[in-house]
């Protein structure tokens, strides 16, 4: 079961909006370091190979070929590990947050009541280790946006049902509306697709629908 806080935060809390909270704040899951990790140990075998070879000139250029070979790949993993460290997937009261980069930065937010849909991708093995994907699909320009690495993304997903169920009872209950200036029409529309994928009932569709036209 998912923890729904984090017992150390690493996100700042100066970035946030004055009332919002954080529900979750975590790192990707350990997954992220199979790769260059799987690499290191591949590295110091065949090191530990070359070294029980007898000696000759394929031996001597073998062992010159490994020591850039395992270099390399630890520098990799000690570069993973500075991503995992300055990679956030925060969830508030109010938006989701992703920072990720340790010299190039890059970031978005997607607030709570823009999203259309959420949904969480495992394969079998992914399962068995409690990681997954997120994909997340909301009204602003971005579209659809995928989250890989996500530790049990199942959690993360009813997670975020809770907080934009919360939300809507803040703003007085019901489905909120997108911001900005979006067309009578174009709310309709998007009323009408998040009917179709089951975000909403008929129910809050009928009730949204006749506000919407007064």
């Amino acid at each position: 079961m998912l923890a729904t806080t984090v017992r150390i935060m690493t996100f700042a809390k100066k970035n946030l909006n004055e009332g919002e909270t954080i529900a979750l704040d975590m790192h990707p899951h350990w997954w992220y370091f199979a790769e260059p990790a799987f690499s290191v140990v591949g590295a110091i075998v065949l090191g530990i190979w070359v070294a029980t070879l007898d000696a000759g000139t394929w031996k001597d250029l073998l062992r010159w070929v490994m020591l850039p070979l395992l270099v390399g790949t630890c520098l990799w993993l000690l570069y993973r590990a500075a991503t995992w460290r300055t990679t956030n997937f925060v969830i508030t009261s109010q938006r989701i947050i992703f920072r990720q980069g340790l010299i190039a930065k890059r970031g978005m937010e997607i607030p709570l009541d823009r999203l259309n849909n959420v949904n969480f991708n495992q394969g079998v093995f992914e399962r068995m280790l409690g990681a997954g994907d997120l994909l997340i699909e909301s009204g602003g320009e971005d579209g659809q946006q995928r989250f890989t690495d996500i530790k049990d993304p199942a959690g993360v997903q009813n997670l975020l049902h809770s907080e934009m169920e919360k939300l809507r009872n803040r703003k007085g209950g019901g489905f909120a509306a997108p911001a900005a200036a979006m067309s009578v029409p174009e709310q309709l529309e998007r009323l009408e697709g998040l009917l179709e994928r089951g975000s909403i009932t008929q129910e809050e569709f009928d009730s949204q629908k006749a506000k919407l036209l007064g």
